[in-house]
Order: C-alpha cells, then sequence, then structure tokens
C-alpha cells in the first residue's frame, strides 16, 4: 500500500474538499435553541472557557449539532491559546504525527491533511512528529476554517449561580468588565484547570526570584554562564532542563526521587477504542485500579527530549535523590539530597500539577458544593492517590454533581471538560489521541440538557407546525364517485 495520499495540493482545495464534505453531512446542523432574553440582554446557551485545543474542538461540536449560540473565550492573544507556544518547551509533539485528535471524523480537518496541503506527501512521510509550533499554526487554521466563535484576550473572573438557574459570567476585556448570561459554561482550561502548578512546601524557603515552576514563563536567557537545577525528570522537566542546556547553562543538574527513569508508557500501551468508550463505564474500584496503578509507574519522558538533554556535557543526572532541604544562602541556593549538596543560581520545578479549587477564583461561588471523589468513595487500601482523591466526581456530560443534593443545583450547568476529568470519564479531555470523543460526549450531553429545559416550547412548535406535505389534490376519494357499471344498471 502506497504511503502517498489522493488529498488536493494546496490549503485552497483542501478547504474547498472541507466545505463540500461538510455540506454533504448536512453539517453544522440548522440552530434549534430557542432564544431566550432576560433583562434586556440576549442569553448565551453555552459559554466555553478557554480555546485551546479542547476549547476549539468542544465549539466544533457544539456547533456541528446546531448550538450555534455559544462563545469561546480565552484570556491570551489570538494564537496564543494553550501551552504549544507559550511554556511548551518540547521541540516537537510527543503524541504520534497521524493521531487524528480534533478532526471529528472529518479527514480534510486532520493534521495530516493541513500539513499535506502546505507542505505535500513527500514532506508528510520524512516528517517524524509535529513541531509545536505548526501545530499551533494547524489549530489556528482549524479555528479559522471551522469560524468558531472564539473572542481572545478576555479573562473570565467569575461564574456566579442565579436565581433564575443560570449562570453569571463576569468577565474582563481590555480592562472593561461586563457580565454574560450563560445557561451552561463548559471548562476547557487545561492541565492546571482545577488548581494550578504543584510546588512542595520546601520552595517556601526561597525567595521567588530564584526559581520557577515549568508552567511559569521563564526568561531563560538570564540562565547563561549559570548552574541550574531541575527537580523531576518528567517531559517538561526534560523540556526545560534543555532549553536551559541550549541557553547555555554553564550546569545542569537534574534531580530525581526514583532508582531509574521510567521507561514504559503503560495506560499507551492498552490504547483502544474499548479504553476511550469503555473506561466511562467501569465499576469505580476498577477507575481507580487502572488509574493507580498507571500513576504509579508513571509516564517516561520521551527518548527525544532525554537525548536533547544527555547531549550536553554538563548535564548530570542524580538519581535516588529526592530533595531533603533547600537553604537561600547569598545569591545561590543550596540543594541537599540523601546523596550530597548542590549549589545552583537557578531551580526550575518539574512537580506536576494540582488539583486545588481553592485557586480558582472564579469557582469561588461553587467550590463548597463540588463533589469530588473523596467525598463519597472510599480510598481502596494501599491504593491512596490525593490526585485522584481530589478529582471531581462528574455526571455523563462531564457536569460537576453536588456533595449534597440540591443544595447547588446550577453545579449541573458547569461542565469540567479538562484534565481532571480523567478519573471519571478516562482520558478524554487532556490529549491529543481522544478529545473528539470527549468533545462528542460532552455536547451531545449539553444538548441533551437544553432540549429537556425547553420542551415547553419545542412542544408549542410541534403544534403550530402546519406546513402541509400533501395539498389536497394528489387523490379524491373514492365513496364520492357512483363507478359507471352501478350507474348504467340503476337506468
Amino acid at each position: 500500500m502506497s504511503n502517498l495520499s489522493a488529498f488536493p495540493d494546496g490549503i485552497d482545495a483542501l478547504e474547498a474538499r472541507l466545505r463540500q464534505d461538510l455540506d454533504w453531512l448536512e453539517l453544522p446542523a440548522k440552530p434549534w435553541v430557542p432564544v431566550r432574553t432576560v433583562e434586556g440582554k440576549e442569553v448565551i446557551d453555552v459559554v466555553v472557557i478557554g480555546g485551546g485545543m479542547a476549547g476549539l474542538v468542544a465549539s466544533g461540536m457544539l456547533k456541528r449539532l446546531g448550538v450555534a449560540n455559544h462563545v469561546v473565550l480565552d484570556r491570551a492573544s489570538a494564537g496564543h491559546e494553550g501551552p504549544w507556544v507559550t511554556f511548551a518547551r518540547m521541540r516537537t509533539l510527543r503524541s504520534p504525527k497521524q493521531l487524528t485528535g480534533p478532526a471529528m471524523g472529518l479527514p480534510a480537518l486532520t493534521f495530516r491533511a493541513y500539513y499535506e496541503a502546505l507542505h505535500g506527501r513527500e514532506a508528510w512521510v520524512a516528517l517524524d512528529r509535529a513541531p509545536r509550533e505548526t501545530w499551533m499554526e494547524y489549530l489556528t487554521w482549524y479555528r479559522r476554517v471551522l469560524e468558531l466563535p472564539v473572542r481572545n484576550r478576555v479573562s473570565v473572573n467569575e461564574v456566579i449561580p442565579r436565581d433564575d438557574g443560570m449562570l453569571d459570567v463576569s468577565c474582563s476585556e481590555d480592562g472593561r468588565k461586563q457580565t454574560i448570561i450563560a445557561r451552561h459554561v463548559v471548562l476547557a482550561t487545561g492541565r492546571d484547570g482545577l488548581g494550578g502548578p504543584f510546588v512542595p512546601d520546601i520552595a517556601d524557603n526561597i525567595a521567588r526570584r530564584f526559581w520557577a515552576h515549568t508552567a511559569d514563563a521563564i526568561d531563560f536567557s538570564a540562565l547563561a554562564g549559570k548552574r541550574v537545577g531541575v527537580i523531576g525528570a518528567g517531559a517538561s522537566a526534560m523540556d526545560n532542563a534543555a532549553t536551559a542546556l541550549e541557553a547555555g547553562a554553564a550546569r545542569l543538574d537534574m534531580f530525581v526521587r526514583r532508582k531509574e527513569l521510567p521507561r514504559i508508557n503503560k495506560f499507551t500501551g492498552i490504547g483502544s477504542q474499548g479504553v476511550v468508550h469503555g473506561f466511562a463505564g467501569l465499576p469505580d474500584e476498577w477507575k481507580w485500579r487502572f488509574l493507580d496503578y498507571a500513576m504509579g509507574q508513571q509516564t517516561p519522558p520521551p527518548r527525544p527530549s532525554v537525548l536533547r538533554v544527555s547531549s550536553f556535557e554538563q548535564a548530570h543526572l542524580h538519581l535516588e535523590s529526592p530533595i531533603t532541604g533547600l537553604k537561600q544562602e547569598d545569591s545561590e541556593i543550596v540543594v541537599t539530597t540523601p546523596k550530597g549538596g548542590y549549589r545552583v543560581d537557578f531551580l526550575i520545578f518539574g512537580t506536576g500539577f494540582k488539583v486545588d479549587l481553592t485557586e480558582r477564583p472564579e469557582l469561588a461561588a461553587f467550590e463548597p458544593h463540588i463533589r469530588l471523589w473523596r467525598d463519597r468513595f472510599p480510598t481502596p487500601p494501599g491504593m491512596s492517590n490525593a490526585e485522584l482523591e481530589g478529582s471531581p466526581d462528574l455526571g455523563d456530560a462531564f457536569e460537576f454533581l453536588e456533595k449534597v443534593p440540591g443544595a447547588c443545583p446550577a453545579l449541573a450547568k458547569i461542565h469540567c471538560f479538562n484534565f481532571p476529568a480523567t478519573l471519571s470519564h478516562g482520558k478524554l479531555t487532556g490529549d491529543i489521541p481522544a478529545i473528539s470523543e470527549g468533545a462528542d460526549r460532552l455536547a451531545r450531553g449539553i444538548v441533551r440538557s437544553l432540549f429537556v429545559a425547553d420542551r415547553e416550547k419545542h412542544f408549542e412548535n410541534l403544534q403550530a407546525f402546519d406546513t402541509p406535505e400533501l395539498l389536497g389534490d394528489e387523490w379524491s376519494d373514492a365513496e364520492t364517485e357512483v363507478p359507471a357499471e352501478l350507474s348504467s344498471e340503476r337506468n
């Protein structure tokens, strides 16, 4: 079988094919949600917070299913949504290039189609993995070609429940405040969507100017000629270490708790449509068992990222070296491990993220009511896991559930379409492989909720519909005519 495809050459031809595909599939569906007006303002059916990959595909699915009255808000400027050209520092994506990602089942919307249209089939065959900047360009094209309603440089300050069951979304744009009345809100806020970067308390001992988290904006040029320490050896830790070395760091020390780096990506190894669609149906104890085991094994950093670091002579890997002490001495930091002490000028924490709703001011009105797994599911013996225990317990459409039934009904209108949804739904919200399937589940759930809520209006429409398909002249009633033979007998 040839590696070459029959896709059209050129981005204009690809876009023409995509328009034809959508036309043949009658997509997007015609808008069907009744318009609502409250206090003289039009109500927005769905507000999506976050215009990265998850927010874009959520928007695409809502539009596809006829929920046209929605908006996507992102605080970043256009082309800078998500991590790809901000704090992501790998050279290429970690996902294989052929994954269909946010394409929603449309071949002409895939990254492959986009890349081939721009660079040709041979370039696609030669490509190893997608450069992260190219992936960002693809998402920008995706947004444009689908005409998604994204508003940039808009920050969401607070979401507040209303007495009428809807939500007030308080926003800021260029210093101006406004409130959007929404029926549903989708949190497409990424890896740290329900918390923030995790930094151990030991960092409290040193001044903030001497350290950063891998998710921070870091001036790597200022690290030229400096001694840099990196805590952790996951993918982001490796990428930040490599960036520091490439910027001219004089020495780099990477501190790792484990005896050796993990080598096997367990969850990827069992990836299948069974996992994508079946995980949410597992009994709770099995969901916990799967994820606790996978998290305990850890995900290895990509081989190219490790080689990128190890190619520098001034890079030093310290295994079995958990941090037992940090001490600031004038303009340097003393890092203490069981194997000794090390002096560095700057420290980077590659220690991941945490779920902590108290760090999300936009959810302050809801935080006391949001049910977490620890609120209803006893941690299995020997499987204590703070991240899983603090994960939100979600409904079928990624909606939050109440700790106390009836205490905050508006929670059902807020959908957690970000990484912490993994324990409830599987890996459908934070990674490229199954993001379309996750968005489909989300959008269908919202569609169901909107239709049920508007059932009286839809029934009125049913009753009022009076466009005839038959005009009355197609046939006549046989009983009103006398057959000719009967007519002659009577005479």
